[in-house]
């Protein structure tokens, strides 16, 4: 690239999450001797819940696979005319624990054309931890970083800039819903991180997932102002408090984040609470930005 010059390119991602489906379209900007950067173009939210199938029956239903083929045929038109050069979709829990998981993927990929990946807790750590979650952490100050999807979530702990340690539990907002969420659960979760966070001082929590943002946005605080644990603790009785009717027509929530916010919002207590965090980060990324970042450098190494 000559000096001076401007190139723009577009990325994309397709999160199929337990709760919704996302595709984030990236503008990926190069300028000579200046750092990349990633600005959202568009963003466009299914919410076929495709947990709901999958933990319950066991396989995904004929009207979601329906619905999530339409999704699939629409977002590739999507990224055609927004001129796409990559995408990477990547399917998570509620994908890989139903039977004809592997069978709709095929289906999607004749019929579609997208290519989708299935990818373990482990490797959806990793994804997020790719993002700018880098420019959040200080080096003196230890951070559990939390991603609350529908059908599990990856704890990661981070200290000296560095991880530490990361592991994913089946325990998500769909699964609490349904009250399929044993006590065992909560359990290993509270031992480990307990176990894993006693020798660290001054440790704060970073949550990402649709349903902190909306919380975040709730609390009326300015873009990268932390929650405080009172606050999250107020605002959880206060939505307990409310009827899910009210939840929509008050609070304006859509009515596939008016149900699930509430258990979201305990697994962030609970985890407050377990570690002694007191204040909550919202940097507001995600799976999708993981899958951008991931994909960009990927092919070109920095």
């Amino acid at each position: 690239m000559s000096e001076g010059v401007l190139r723009i390119r577009k990325f994309a991602a397709i999160d199929i999450g337990s709760n919704a489906i996302r595709l984030l379209i990236q503008n990926v900007i190069e300028e000579q001797e200046k750092e990349t950067k990633f600005k959202k173009s568009a963003l466009i939210r299914i919410p076929v819940r495709l947990g709901e199938d999958a933990f319950t029956q066991g396989k995904i239903s004929e009207t979601n696979t329906s619905r999530m083929l339409k999704t699939m045929k629409a977002f590739k038109l999507l990224m055609d005319v927004h001129g796409v050069e990559q995408y990477m979709a990547c399917a998570t829990s509620a994908m890989r624990e139903a039977t004809n998981g592997n069978q709709i993927i095929e289906n999607i990929r004749k019929k579609s054309g997208i290519e989708i990946t299935l990818i373990d807790g482990k490797r959806e750590a990793a994804i997020i931890a790719s993002t700018d979650l880098k420019l959040l952490i200080q080096k003196d100050q230890s951070y559990l970083y939390i991603d609350v999807g529908g059908g599990s979530t990856e704890f990661t702990i981070f200290s000296d800039s560095k991880i530490k340690k990361s592991k994913s539990f089946k325990i998500g907002t769909v699964r609490l819903l349904k009250d399929m969420v044993d006590k065992s659960i909560w359990n290993q979760i509270e031992v480990w991180i307990k176990e894993n966070t006693k020798d660290l001082p001054k440790i704060s929590i970073i949550g990402s997932g649709g349903n902190i943002n909306k919380l975040h946005k709730l609390s009326g605080r300015k873009e990268g102002e932390a929650l405080s644990y009172i606050w999250l603790n107020a605002q959880y009785r206060f939505l307990e408090s409310m009827s899910y009717e009210d939840r929509l027509s008050e609070l304006g929530l859509n009515p596939d984040r008016a149900d699930v916010i509430i258990p979201a919002t305990r697994i962030y207590l609970f985890a407050a609470k377990w570690s002694g965090a007191k204040k909550i980060h919202v940097p507001k990324i995600g799976l999708s930005d993981g899958i951008i970042k991931t994909l960009y450098y990927k092919e070109s190494p920095k």
